[in-house]
């Protein structure tokens, strides 16, 4: 258990903009402890890390920040985990950059639970969320723990899959952990919370910076054993995350889809580069040596919905507008709009901007 002196300097030293975490981590190996750090002079910091650097340890931390902090850490649900701690996560250490010091609100024994990183677009489709969702509540359910960036889109569906098993989610945040965003995503953020878990390298205090994201995403390669990407433009973050993944020595993953579809740029470049196509969770369980422990959160499939609907075969997968479907099925507009709005209220079918339409999981 960490001392309160030793706590008020972790923090300290997290306050301080101009220390980076491969600074903070050559000023350990030098000086050994955050209070020794803190209390070094000038010349001392600046014989190991750039004057500039050195200079701003030694004005130390803004006190109001700094008092925040320190009133953050009163409530029993937040800690800060550093390289001192047991519980650091033993994942995090393998990577090229990890942080000295991580803010954790929720459960932090997860961080060193086996997981799995499910990421993907923003923008996402009906369809890339409830596969999002279902996978990662299979996978919860198979031992691992879901671990995404609290994004909208991808990512909130796959911390709401990962929630609703056994196993649970964590949200790795590009922002300090006393701002929620996006803000949409605030009631999420609370039952990771409560359930789950939500982790940050950033200062409290820390805005949504555009270059915090990814430096982010780094660390939810690095907290899991593989990355599944769900849907992912060509030029989308969740390549970045990928590429940590593939840096980092871990699996991954990748959910193909249409052809036709921009969202689906993604995946397929990652399949032709190497990644391994997901159909099911069950490839990704089999390939990290794990098998599903709870089938009851799985989601059937459409052909064990409906399959003798007669115009799920006219459907195919793609998506696919009214009047082409009236062409493939022979049926008139008005059954076939009928059928459609009949399956779309099942579930089997998902309406989707520009007329068209698809058939679902």
């Amino acid at each position: 258990m960490a001392s309160d002196q030793e706590t008020l300097a972790w923090l300290s030293l997290g306050l301080i903009a101009e220390l980076t975490p491969t600074g903070l981590r050559k000023l350990l190996a030098a000086l050994s402890t955050p209070q020794s750090i803190c209390a070094a002079d000038r010349a001392t910091l600046a014989a190991v890390v750039p004057d500039s650097v050195a200079a701003a340890i030694v004005r130390g931390a803004d006190p109001q920040r700094l008092d925040a902090a320190q009133r953050w850490l009163e409530d029993p649900a937040n800690r800060i985990v550093t390289f001192a701690d047991d519980a650091y996560p033993r994942l995090l250490l393998e990577i090229h950059d990890p942080p000295p010091l991580l803010y954790v609100k929720g459960n932090p024994a997860l961080l060193d639970h086996a997981s799995l990183a499910v990421v993907g677009s923003r923008n996402a489709t009906q369809q890339g969320r409830s596969n999002a969702e279902a996978f990662a509540r299979e996978l919860s359910a198979g031992g691992f723990t879901i671990i995404s960036g609290l994004a909208l889109g991808i990512d909130a569906a796959a911390h709401t899959g990962g929630l609703a098993a056994l196993s649970s989610s964590i949200a790795v945040v590009g922002t300090g952990l006393d701002i929620v965003y996006p803000a949409r995503n605030r009631g999420l953020a609370h039952r990771l919370a409560e359930a789950g878990a939500l982790v940050s390298e950033f200062a409290l205090g820390t805005p949504a910076l555009a270059s915090n994201f990814p430096r982010r995403n780094r660390l939810i390669s690095g907290l899991a054993r593989g990355c599944l990407v769900v849907e992912a433009a060509l030029k989308s973050g969740s390549l970045i995350t990928a590429r940590c993944a593939l840096d980092q020595g871990r699996e991954v993953f990748a959910v193909p889809g249409s052809i036709h579809s921009p969202l689906s740029k993604g995946c397929h470049l990652l399949i032709k580069q190497g990644a391994k196509l997901a159909e099911s969770s069950q490839d990704i369980l089999e390939e990290l040596g794990a098998t599903i422990h709870d089938r009851s959160s799985a989601i059937a499939s459409v052909d064990e919905i409906a399959p003798e609907h007669p115009l799920l075969g006219a459907l195919g997968f793609d998506p696919i507008d009214l009047d082409t479907l009236c062409q493939r099925s022979g049926l008139t507009p008005d059954t076939a709009s009928a059928m459609l709005l009949t399956l779309e209220l099942a579930g089997v079918v998902s309406r989707l901007p520009g007329g068209k339409f698809q058939r679902m999981r």
